[in-house]
């Protein structure tokens, strides 16, 4: 894709694409997933040696979305949803198989989905998104805020969504040539440089509802995109040092996700628990 193609404003003052070599940074997955594996099995002998009556955690009333970067599907964050479902957070999937699509039609699928949970819990719902899927959730909290409770984004470039690396650019322009070509359910042009494009930037930039609770986790090691885009000024903002792609599975970044619904949520009462409201 051009330069001309991705929409100026996507990229305003102030904010750089990451340089050619940023993304080998994304080579400390392997350490960041590694990382996972070694928590997992010192988490799993913690509760070995933990009396039964003594391992469940506390129960949390709100529900959790977890929501996926572009490109990915809900079994990128699997390994976050269980680790805090351990943790006493109810977790839900978003249904993205694949954020491949118009970042509109994406939003409605989201909000349909945080509609469908919200009436099944009684409660609103907290919402955790990467990447592309952390803009989607900040869009939709401002157009719902009596669905949305709170948001955790992880390196989500709100402020420059077009302050990314040339290999993302490369995946978006693959996505909008096979869409021109008539692929459906693609991003086309008009996502990345026309009304839609337009319409998702403003709506990630517009102000939250006094009871929206808002973190923002971001990385200077993001490999991807420009750390700086990833701090909006009205979130709580909260560095880790991870890779981009290392977000969804380095168990740093799940605690602090964990720490910001822990503050952000409200703890069911033992009655509640009994008579079964969380799973």
């Amino acid at each position: 894709m051009s330069q001309n193609t991705l929409a100026s404003f996507l990229l305003p003052a102030g904010f750089a694409r990451p340089g050619v070599g940023a993304v080998l940074r994304e080579a400390s997955l392997v350490g960041e997933a590694g990382r996972h594996v070694v928590r997992r099995v010192g988490d799993r002998r913690v509760r070995h040696a933990t009396p039964y009556g003594d391992r469940a955690p506390e129960r949390f009333a709100d529900p959790v979305v977890l929501v996926p970067g572009f490109l990915a599907g809900d079994l990128s964050l699997s390994l976050m949803s269980t680790v805090l479902r351990q943790r006493g957070f109810r977790t839900y999937r978003s249904h993205i198989r694949a954020n491949v699509g118009c970042t509109l039609n994406a939003a409605a699928q989201l909000e349909a989905r945080l509609e469908s949970i919200a009436m099944r819990r009684g409660s609103r719902v907290q919402v955790v998104g990467h990447s592309l899927g952390g803009m989607l959730a900040r869009g939709v909290a401002v157009r719902r805020p009596d669905l949305v409770s709170g948001i955790v984004t992880m390196g989500s470039p709100m402020l420059a969504p077009g302050a990314h690396h040339l290999a993302l650019t490369a995946s978006v322009d693959v996505l909008v040539r096979l869409s021109r070509a008539g692929l459906p359910g693609l991003m086309s042009e008009e996502c990345v440089g026309g009304a839609c494009a337009r319409q998702s930037f403003d709506e990630s930039r517009e102000p939250l509802a006094d009871d929206v609770a808002f973190t923002a986790i971001y990385s200077r090691r993001d490999g991807i995109v420009d750390w700086r885009a990833c701090v909006d000024p009205i979130a709580v903002p909260v560095e880790v040092t991870a890779s981009h792609v290392g977000m969804a599975v380095d168990p740093r970044v799940v605690d602090q996700v964990s720490a910001a619904l822990a503050t952000q949520l409200t703890p069911l009462s033992a009655v509640e628990v009994d008579r079964g409201v969380s799973a």
